[in-house]
């Protein structure tokens, strides 16, 4: 069957995933490549392993970076510290916007720490918000 726009529709289910009834690799499942690379590898890690630091410590900078990367990786995310209100209401959610938007033009935060900041005010703000209504609504329900 062909659709208006050209798409061919046979073999496809309702929601436009193909039909065929192969599920593809088993989870789990590992690639041959790999398994054989694992095979050839199997015991020799510890050595490996002294040799890439015995070369490193000879002055191979391959082999520095090699070892500096595993020792200490690059950091994805780093603490920041500023000052912060403290929040129990919505309003004082939109101080502590004020707050870090200072510290923005300060220059103590970053942008785009300031704006992963912002993220974790914005949710604390609805998770007041959501709990504000809930008892509003448990209060009118004793009420009723």
């Amino acid at each position: 069957m062909t659709r208006k726009n050209g798409s061919n529709t046979e073999g496809r289910n309702p929601d436009g995933t193909f039909a065929s009834g192969n599920p593809g690799r088993p989870k789990g499942a590992r690639h041959r490549t790999t398994m054989a690379v694992e095979a050839l590898l199997d015991g020799k890690h510890e050595a490996l392993t002294q040799k890439a630091i015995d070369k490193a410590l000879e002055g191979d900078v391959t082999a520095i970076r090699l070892c500096l990367d595993r020792i200490s990786p690059a950091r994805k995310d780093t603490p920041i510290s500023f000052d912060l209100p403290d929040i129990e209401t919505a309003d004082d959610a939109a101080n502590a916007a004020r707050g870090l938007l200072k510290a923005l033009s300060e220059g103590e935060v970053t942008p785009l720490e300031a704006a992963s900041v912002m993220g974790v005010i914005e949710n604390f703000r609805r998770v007041l918000e959501t709990t504000e209504l809930e008892e509003r609504i448990t209060a009118l329900e004793q009420k009723a």
